[in-house]
């Protein structure tokens, strides 16, 4: 399915890559879905199945995990295969995912679909993956044109909810997933022509010096490095769970109600994706690792403010400057690895980066949760999300400090 690409052609940073970002947004946004129906539906699914809250939030969880460690056999097949027979297979089983949910006969069906189709075979490749293929396109503007595929999933998060709502009270959450399967598989299909030509690593010389600073990067061992992005990834997402998963709860406790914690959160997504443009902006002067450092800095900053703020306008205020600091932060470890690893391999190491911030903000929804549980109050978890941001401020910081970062950054 991948076209060699025309040797003479100059695409990279050219009108080939624009058009190309252009449809990895469109498939982000589209299939970014998988990520935000369940939560939409999960009322409903709860009702018609008759089951508890817990255990209706399972199709949630395994979503998450096949997510993560689905990111992981994209990146892989992209990098073997580029992107877009891994993308047209992803189309399938999301579009299957969700005609199988919707025929679902039971909750354990429902999260299964949830978990492989939807989740590891399906939504994964809309991610990570894209945001590896991006980079392989651009060189002058790399930070930029891959913090606009980030924003894909921040849009979704945007568009796709009142979308899925309304679909559920109009023909009842069955028909809606039903529906929404058989329009992405319409309307996504189509765009991965656009993804077909082989990406310009591919050609003779491209790539060729970040292959060879990717034998020792930072000085250090591929593999050594990769844990340390992957410690990097855990711990700032630990910190960044708190207000995205409990402000809802939160704003509840304090007495100004439920409405008050999702504009809250709409305000976080929405700040997060000028966030993801300016930090991709500011990633092509200073480097990954020092826009990392710069978003992982101000997310400690936000978290801060909200120990001795607790005030109505003033969470929201804080809210949006959480959204505003923090949304560049996951793209930064794709541009990370694009810059001390082999282009061959951005795929698979992207999708384990990536992979360790879903976990990160698994864990730290839970931890956080469970902080609350045993001190009765939302304080010890944000005291908890600082600690483990310092974590991340420590490996960024000692990272940077190597040799090979230096040069970097004189280069």
């Amino acid at each position: 399915m991948e076209r060699a690409p025309a040797p003479a052609e100059n695409v990279i940073d050219g009108p080939p890559a624009w058009r190309r970002l252009a449809a990895a947004l469109a498939l982000g946004t589209l299939g970014g879905v998988g990520m935000w129906s369940v939560v939409v539906a999960l009322p409903a699914v709860q009702a018609d199945f008759g089951v508890d809250r817990g255990t209706a939030s399972l199709p949630y969880t395994l979503l998450m995990v096949g997510f993560g460690l689905g990111g992981i056999l994209m990146g892989r097949l992209t990098d073997r295969y580029g992107v877009a027979r891994p993308l047209a297979g992803a189309i399938v089983a999301l579009a299957a995912g969700y005609v199988l949910a919707g025929l679902a006969p039971s909750l354990a069906l429902f999260a299964l679909a949830h978990g492989v189709l939807i989740g590891a075979l399906g939504a994964s490749a809309f991610f990570g993956p894209l945001m590896a293929d991006t980079s392989h396109w651009f060189a002058r503007r790399r930070g930029l044109a891959v913090s606009v595929v980030a924003c894909g999933n921040y849009l979704a998060g945007t568009l796709w909810p009142p979308v899925v709502q309304h679909l559920i009270e109009t023909v009842g959450w069955r028909q809606a997933h039903i529906g929404i399967g058989v329009f992405c598989l319409v309307t996504m299909l189509p765009l991965t022509l656009a993804m077909r030509r082989a990406a310009p690593h591919l050609q003779a010389g491209a790539g060729a010096a970040a292959g060879a600073a990717g034998s020792r990067p930072l000085g250090l061992s591929p593999n050594a490095l990769q844990g340390l992005l992957t410690v990097a990834g855990v711990a700032c997402c630990v910190a960044m769970a708190m207000p995205q998963v409990h402000i809802v709860a939160y704003c509840g406790d304090l007495g100004y109600g439920a409405a008050a914690g999702a504009q809250m959160l709409s305000l976080m997504l929405g700040f997060g994706i000028v966030s993801r443009l300016a930090s991709g902006w500011i990633a092509d002067r200073i480097g990954g690792l020092r826009t990392l450092l710069l978003g992982s800095f101000l997310q400690g900053v936000a978290l801060l403010l909200y120990i001795p703020f607790n005030d109505l306008w003033s969470l929201y205020v804080i809210s949006a400057l959480f959204g505003l600091f923090q949304g560049g932060i996951v793209p930064s470890y794709a541009i990370i690895v694009r810059e001390h690893f082999a282009p061959k391999e951005a795929g698979s190491r992207v999708g384990l980066c990536v992979m360790a911030t879903l976990f990160g903000m698994a864990f730290g929804g839970w931890l956080s949760g469970e902080i609350f549980d045993l001190t009765g109050s939302y304080t010890a978890a944000f005291v908890n999300g600082l600690l483990w941001n310092l974590v991340n401020l420590s490996v960024v910081l000692w990272l940077l400090r190597r040799p090979g970062a230096r040069r970097l950054a004189a280069a």
